[in-house]
């Protein structure tokens, strides 16, 4: 087995990748999402968002393998972060660097990778996010720009974690006017009087009259419960097939 070498950028990029405060974060749907379309796109039972750490490799979404992270040493995406281009390995049997490596010999059996490098705007390259089959592969034309593309809004949701901490931060760090509610840029919540975050509608329940009813909007039924407005939808249309087969039967 080839060990990864270290990159020549190795602090800067290990510098970078801390300012994103996203190692050791529970999962999230943005990311779980992203992931589940490249396993789906490019037929493979595993794909991985994965972040390359001094000793490891973390996997803040993953489709298909249960672990959290692996030794870096064993990492095909420490491999790929040297270049910008995608690093594919078509059948990791025949690969001098792979062969016998643990991920190839055990679980989860790697025969087919491909990692397409996390680049923020600096280009260090943070980590990939990859592909992975149990049988030799490959990729179209069509699946590796869509994996591109993927890549591309991977980075675009960590750079707006970025800024949004950095909007959080400056806004706690300053003294509040008079009747200015702190507000996580990222979240929604707002600090309490206690230094506590707390759900938008709890602080203004403490601080006024007001009561609150919850429901769910239009925008949000259509992005978190599709299958919800599918099933109006279809129920709607057997209504209105009903009804048109009701009036034609009485004519």
């Amino acid at each position: 087995m080839k060990k990864p070498i270290i990159p020549d950028n190795e602090s800067a990029r290990l510098k970078a990748l801390s300012e994103y405060r996203i190692l050791g974060t529970k999962p999230e749907r943005s990311y779980d999402d992203i992931t589940a379309i490249a396993s789906l796109v490019c037929g493979t039972p595993i794909a991985l968002l994965s972040l390359v750490d001094a000793e490891r490799q973390w996997f803040k979404s993953k489709v298909g393998v249960n672990v959290d992270e692996t030794p870096r040493d064993w990492s095909f995406c420490a491999h790929a972060i040297h270049t910008p281009d995608p690093l594919i390995v078509h059948d990791a049997l025949w690969d001098e660097r792979f062969h016998d490596n643990p991920l190839v010999c055990g679980d989860p059996k790697i025969r087919f990778y491909a990692g397409f490098p996390l680049t923020n705007d600096t280009q260090e390259r943070i980590g990939t996010l990859c592909v992975i089959d149990r049988q030799p592969k490959h990729l179209s034309d069509n699946q590796l720009a869509i994996m591109t593309a993927l890549a591309r809004q991977v980075m675009t949701f960590l750079d707006l974690r970025k800024r949004s901490l950095r909007l959080m931060e400056s806004f706690c760090s300053s003294d509040k006017p008079l009747g200015m509610i702190s507000t996580c840029s990222y979240c929604r919540k707002a600090k309490n009087d206690r230094g506590q975050w707390v759900f938008l509608d709890q602080y203004l329940g403490e601080h006024s009259d007001l009561h609150f009813s919850h429901g769910i909007c239009d925008s949000c039924i259509e992005e978190h419960f599709p299958e919800v407005l599918n099933a109006w939808e279809a129920e709607q249309h057997a209504e209105a097939q009903h009804a048109h087969d009701h009036s034609t039967h009485q004519v």
